[in-house]
């Protein structure tokens, strides 16, 4: 289920738990928005195509997503790995690429909280890296080492990893 920005950050919260997998934040509606220079500020209510219920920021939804326990993922892996087509959906039938998926995830958070969170989101996201590390090793010990591996490269500031 994909939650849009249109729908209030309280019907977004009562939502979540049904299963959402892409939830969006940060958005822009005018047209043109992403790439007008113009303030933030500015009134573009004559090019808005629709209106948004919910118009907090990356950052404010991703800290409150942390909070309640729910992992942000940037992972476009697939995409880099050739998971794609009939690969990513023999990898789906039979369940393996649900493994990688958390993997993916938490590497992914790792780096948007290095490079771009403050320390309240930081702090939450941490949190729930580790609850999220504890369950691969205790789900996944066969891929632990080679994971923590990773997410410590990630720390030291390597950028996209994957598994």
């Amino acid at each position: 289920m994909i939650i849009t920005a249109r729908e209030s950050a309280g019907i977004r919260r009562e939502v979540l738990p049904l299963g959402c997998t892409q939830l969006d934040a940060s958005s822009k509606i005018g047209i043109g928005a992403y790439a007008d220079q113009r303030a933030e500020d500015q009134q573009q209510s004559d090019r808005q195509q629709f209106i948004l219920g919910d118009t907090r920021s990356l950052e404010e939804v991703i800290k409150e997503l942390a909070e309640a326990g729910y992992i942000t993922s940037f992972c476009t892996a697939g995409y880099r790995c050739g998971r794609t087509g009939k690969k990513i959906m023999g990898l789906l039938r039979t369940g393996k690429e649900g493994q990688f998926c958390k993997l993916n995830a938490v590497i992914t958070f790792k780096e948007w909280l290095d490079d771009f969170a403050g320390p309240e989101t930081t702090a939450a996201g941490e949190k729930l890296i580790a609850r999220e590390m504890a369950q691969i090793k205790e789900r996944m010990p066969d891929f632990y080492e080679q994971f923590v591996s990773a997410y410590r490269q990630t720390e030291a500031g390597d950028r996209d990893l994957y598994f």
